[in-house]
């Protein structure tokens, strides 16, 4: 594991944030580890559902960081599945939780994909009950990090439900969501990819490669929050803006709100979420692999360079062709082989490293930047209403 100061980082309550930081690219390791075990299970149960139906609606969910790893990985797979077999999306399930009948297709057959750290969010669990009374053809796929928890349990004895449980270390124990979000992601892009296996190999080890490449800079991210910042703003495309969603949601986690935090599409930033920027705002571009869609990721920030409207303009990419030209966070052009769904691990590394350090910055303990409980590990106080046709 790249080695941070554990007696410094213990001071500041932030060890166990740190911790579950650095570990990521041991856990990818793990997580393939666990995939490759249940690879054959895995396929035979997509194609016995793919044999019993013309048509299956794959839907993503979580909640919070959870639904993130949806968004993230959705983009990608959209462009992969057989689109006469399979319909790939990515709703929240605080968005089904609160409008089940906008979400929940009776007459669909549907593989409710699961992401959970825990396996307790109220919403998470509300929706499977949801999905099991509204669809009529519901088949379940959980991918979660805590084996005691009440999604893992409900898929015991349930041959319509799938369990796929990631590494122990996963489940974090910090207040904000790390390795849980990069282990799930990985784990949905190995099941739905269908990659060959050496490709999958590849892309896996250079993961792991360019994750430890980022933290082996973790102090030029320390020293890019040496201003008077007091926004950042997130951009990235397709599976990027995914990832650029979860980066900002960490800076609002682990600043406990201190730092305003907003993300976009790089072309979507013109039309209004400009107008956010001011003298105090990082901008921050996720860019892309894809060398069409990395032009209209580098016009943006060549843009808001050019404006002179913002403390800092950087660039996260990989060395390679095309690259912006201005403040730039570099991962070696090995990187390049990856997709963007897959580059998005290394680079919320990136992001939470930026959420780390700007917490420490700020006086919070990232370990427990909300100490009044009104934000907490595991989302508290939702009444679920009973539900009625």
């Amino acid at each position: 594991m790249t080695k941070y100061d554990v007696e410094k980082m213990e001071k500041l309550g932030a060890v166990i944030t740190a911790r579950e930081i650095y570990q990521q690219p041991e856990l990818w390791e793990e997580t393939y580890a666990i995939y490759k075990k249940q690879r054959e299970a895995v396929k035979n149960y997509l194609k016995e559902i793919a044999d019993e139906h013309d048509h299956v609606r794959i839907l993503f969910t979580g909640a919070g960081t959870s639904a993130y790893v949806g968004q993230t990985v959705t983009p990608y797979l959209m462009g992969r599945l057989d689109e006469t077999q399979w319909t790939v999306e990515s709703i929240p399930t605080t968005s089904i939780v609160s409008n089940p009948d906008q979400y929940l297709q009776k007459e669909t057959p549907t593989l409710l994909v699961s992401f959970a750290r825990s396996g307790n969010s109220p919403e998470s669990v509300a929706t499977v009950d949801l999905a099991k009374e509204i669809v009529d053809d519901l088949y379940q796929l959980t991918i979660t990090c805590a084996a005691d928890g009440q999604l893992a349990k409900s898929a015991e004895g349930d041959d319509k439900n799938l369990l796929l449980l990631m590494p122990e270390r996963s489940n974090d124990q910090g207040f904000a969501m790390t390795g849980s979000y990069t282990c799930m992601t990985l784990t949905a892009l190995l099941v739905f990819c269908s990659l060959d296996e050496n490709k999958e190999q590849k892309f896996v080890n250079q993961i792991i490669d360019s994750g430890n490449e980022v933290l082996d800079q973790a102090d030029k991210v320390e020293a890019l929050l040496d201003t008077d910042f007091e926004r950042i703003i997130y951009l990235g495309s397709g599976s990027l803006e995914g990832l650029a969603q979860e980066a900002q949601l960490k800076v609002l986690e682990l600043t406990a709100g201190q730092v305003e935090a907003s993300f976009e599409s790089s072309l979507g930033f013109r039309h209004g979420p400009k107008s956010f920027v001011n003298q105090q705002t990082l901008i921050i571009g996720f860019v892309s692999n894809d060398a069409y869609t990395k032009k209209y990721d580098v016009d943006m920030l060549e843009e808001v360079r050019l404006d002179d409207i913002a403390e800092t303009t950087l660039a996260v990419q990989v060395d390679n062709a095309g690259n912006f030209e201005g403040d730039q966070f570099v991962l070696s052009e090995a990187a390049a082989i990856l997709p963007d769904a897959f580059l998005a691990l290394p680079y919320i590394l990136f992001g939470q490293l930026v959420s780390l350090h700007a917490s420490i910055k700020l006086g919070h303990e990232p370990d427990n930047p909300s100490p009044a409980g009104t934000v907490n590990r595991v989302v508290k106080g939702v009444t679920i209403h009973e539900y009625s046709h």
